[in-house]
């Protein structure tokens, strides 16, 4: 049976990988990969949908069990993406969508080094900054938080196999199911 996919995408909070990975979920029969954080829940985000909300206890605890593929510390809260659900997967023959950060690619690069990696790109910082306060869900410093992040993760886009720039949400989501349709 041939095995699954796994489609890493990333980009800065705020670019629009969410909304680009859901509407192509049920549309390219793909699941997608639930990760754990212990970042608190924003409004409307449901324990087990968006992520699975632990606090930094059970995290670490699950870190010493060996239960995630890879993890780390984004804008001072854990992600993981769970070792045991994703191998079943792809074993399945079931492609796998997971929103990781960069550091998290390269670490998934190592365990499945055939992953296919697309990097979401805003137009500019200025735009992401405005999605972002559009947002409303966090403070101005927190904001530039994750601005000063996004400007580290741009110097490492080469290391992806596509980069799509998010200017406009339907060309995005075509150029991204155009790419992943290529490749598996």
């Amino acid at each position: 049976m041939k095995k699954g996919k796994f489609i890493v995408i990333s980009g800065p909070s705020g670019v629009g990988k969410g909304t680009i990975c859901n509407r192509l979920l049920n549309e390219l029969n793909a699941w997608y990969s639930v990760s754990t954080t212990t970042r608190a829940p924003r409004d409307g985000e449901i324990n087990g949908v968006n992520y699975f909300f632990v606090t930094k206890e059970e995290f670490e605890n699950k870190i010493k069990e060996g239960e995630f593929l890879e993890y780390n510390i984004y804008n001072g809260n854990y992600y993981g993406t769970s070792k045991e659900i994703v191998v079943d997967k792809i074993n399945e023959g079931i492609n796998v969508f997971s929103e990781i950060d960069v550091n998290g690619a390269h670490n998934i690069k190592k365990v499945f080094p055939d992953a296919l990696l697309i990097y979401i790109a805003p137009p500019s910082i200025e735009v992401l900054k405005e999605r972002l306060i559009s947002r409303g869900t966090e403070s101005i410093e927190k904001i530039n938080q994750r601005l000063e992040i996004a400007e580290k993760e741009l110097k490492e886009v080469d290391f992806y196999d596509y980069v799509v720039i998010n200017d406009d949400l339907d060309k995005a989501t075509d150029e991204v199911r155009n790419i992943i349709t290529k490749e598996i």
